[in-house]
Parts: C-alpha cells; structure tokens; sequence
C-alpha cells in the first residue's frame, strides 16, 4: 500500500488535531504521528496581519514535489501538509506538517525536511501590515539565511 500525500492550499483555517486525527485513522501500521504548526506571531505587538500570496497550481506542485521526496526518503504511511494565504491574523494557523510512520525516528525526520524545504521552495510571498501604520508602509518578508541554511543540510 502506497503512503497517503494530501496537499492543500487554501485560504480557510485549519484545526491540527481534527487533521492529525484524520490522518492517523487512514493507515493501521501507523505508530507515530509529528505534526508542525506554524503560527502568525504578532512581533511584539507590532504586527496587524500578515498577507500570504502564492503562485496558484504552482504552489501546489513545489509542495508536492518536497513530499514526494520525503516519501522517497523515509518510510512513511502518511503525509499531509496544509498552507494558507491570504490575511492572517496573529495567533492564527498558516502552515500545518504532519509525517506519519511506523517509527517516531522517520516522522520527526521528514516532518523537519519538510518545514525546511516549504520555508525555501515554496512559492508563497509575506507581507507584514502593522499596528501603527498605514497600508503604504506594508513590507514584503525578505528570506532568511537560516532559512537556507536549514534546507542546506538536507542535500548533504
């Protein structure tokens, strides 16, 4: 039986323990569930929202190419990964990852690969709106060289 990838970008919140539930109810061999939630942070209360863009139908394909890839590198019965764009706002979910294995080792593993590689491959573009400022002052989120250097470690 070949592992179970849903892929989905969407514009809705999302609930992990209802998906993460769903997930580990789809395989029987299933004994580890890691799931990753990222979080809209409100930067010490400087930040209104964030305004998440994506390329549409391409997002979709760069994530499930890097999960087809962790399933070629972990055995894993289940993989699910959900990222929303539009207004979010602080505490609110963006992106869920959820690795499901016979093995805690394997889960952990490709849920990490996973956050790396959509913090770098994905095409999602962030625009922080702030409390004290008016919309011509929303700024674009530069990428990060932790963020690189993080994916960096997993073509060595």
């Amino acid at each position: 039986m070949s592992a179970l990838a849903i892929v989905r970008v969407q514009k809705e919140t999302f609930s992990a323990a209802e998906e993460s539930a769903k997930l580990a109810r789809e395989g029987a061999d299933i004994g580890a569930v890691v799931t990753f939630t990222g979080l809209c942070r409100d930067e010490g209360g400087a930040l209104a929202a964030l305004e998440i863009e994506h390329y549409p139908g391409m997002a979709e394909e760069e994530i499930n190419r890097v999960v087809a890839e962790a399933l070629t590198r972990w055995p894993l019965e289940g993989v699910l990964v959900i990222h929303r764009y539009g207004l979010i706002k602080p505490g609110e979910p963006i992106v869920l990852v959820i690795a499901a294995s016979a093995h805690r080792g394997e889960a952990f593993a490709a849920a990490s690969f996973l956050m790396d590689f959509l913090k770098t491959q994905a095409p999602f573009w962030k625009k922080q709106h702030l409390v004290a400022a008016d919309d011509a002052s929303a700024d674009w989120v530069s990428a990060k060289e932790q963020d690189d250097a993080a994916a960096e470690k997993w073509r060595r």
